[in-house]
């Protein structure tokens, strides 16, 4: 099926930012006294807003995160960023393609708008996403897995959403193009396959990605 609008997810769709963020945060949150592994990162955070950090450590412990917490992060995810960022391997090629063929596309993640744009840079990922084609969860106030995001960009690049697909790495992802009512395409090179069930379609290399998009 060919679509009017490919949807990408940022962290670990475009950018290779996924162990990188998660490392820290597990790392942050252990200081702070909520011991917690980079896999439990992974398993509750991936693919999240911050609200969600905040939400969950609150539920579990009683506790709030101190009020500089986001700011403490993402200068420590900045600074990572800088040293170490990648574009996802084979990203650019799709993106070429998907140019080629005249396929719209846009991001729209539940990174903040300073760290899709710091990615971005860093990457040289910038040339492809002007600020019309960037959407953040800033943007709509409820992150993954509420629909909101991907409804939002929909609207503003003027297409109806049966006739978007989203590429997706994390289950609150997968979940919230379900509720969109958008076609899913789920990348597993980070999450297994089972997590991302709900997904229309599975591939674990970007290569195969042109080919199921153009």
């Amino acid at each position: 099926m060919r679509y009017d609008l490919v949807i990408f997810d940022n962290d670990g769709v475009l950018v290779d930012s996924e162990p990188i963020s998660n490392t820290l945060l597990a790392a942050y949150l252990t200081e702070l006294g909520h011991p917690t592994s980079y896999e439990e990162s992974l398993r509750d955070y991936m693919g999240a807003a911050m609200h969600r950090v905040h939400d969950l450590v609150g539920e579990r412990t009683g506790q709030r995160l101190p009020g500089d917490f986001d700011d403490v992060f993402h200068a420590r995810v900045f600074a990572a960023f800088e040293r170490e960022l990648e574009p996802v391997d084979g990203v650019v090629q799709v993106l070429e393609k998907l140019t080629a063929g005249g396929v719209p596309y846009c991001v729209a993640s539940s990174g903040s708008h300073e760290r899709i744009r710091v990615g971005h840079r860093k990457t040289g990922l910038d040339r492809w996403f002007d600020d019309a084609r960037i959407f953040s969860s800033q943007d709509v106030g409820r992150g993954k897995p509420a629909p909101d995001l991907f409804l939002h960009a929909a609207a503003r690049m003027g297409v109806p959403p049966e006739k978007c697909v989203v590429v997706e790495d994390s289950p609150l992802g997968v979940r919230a193009a379900n509720a969109a009512g958008m076609d899913v395409l789920g990348y597993t090179a980070m999450t297994p396959a089972d997590r991302l069930a709900g997904a229309t379609q599975l591939f674990d290399d970007m290569g195969q990605l042109a080919d199921l998009l153009v």
